[in-house]
């Protein structure tokens, strides 16, 4: 594995995290099979931290907030 990407894990709490809990991405990172960018998307998707699930989140979150508001009058 590159030190650049030993580094990044370091930096960033979830990567670590899912790192240690999905172990076999060692393998694959240091065979060179899984590239950094494919695991950090694998990542995101597990944490729900894409785009659109933040969006889909947020419209969540308004929806509940205007049936609260709808409930109160």
């Amino acid at each position: 594995m590159q030190l650049i990407n030993i580094i990044s894990f370091r930096d960033n709490i979830k990567e670590y995290n899912y790192l240690k809990e999905n172990s076999y991405y060692f393998k694959e990172l240091n065979r060179g099979t899984k590239s950094f960018l494919n695991f950090k998307e694998d990542m995101k998707e597990k944490y729900k931290e894409r785009t659109t699930d933040k969006l889909i989140n947020m419209v969540d979150n308004i929806d509940m907030i205007s049936s609260v508001l709808d409930i109160l009058k």
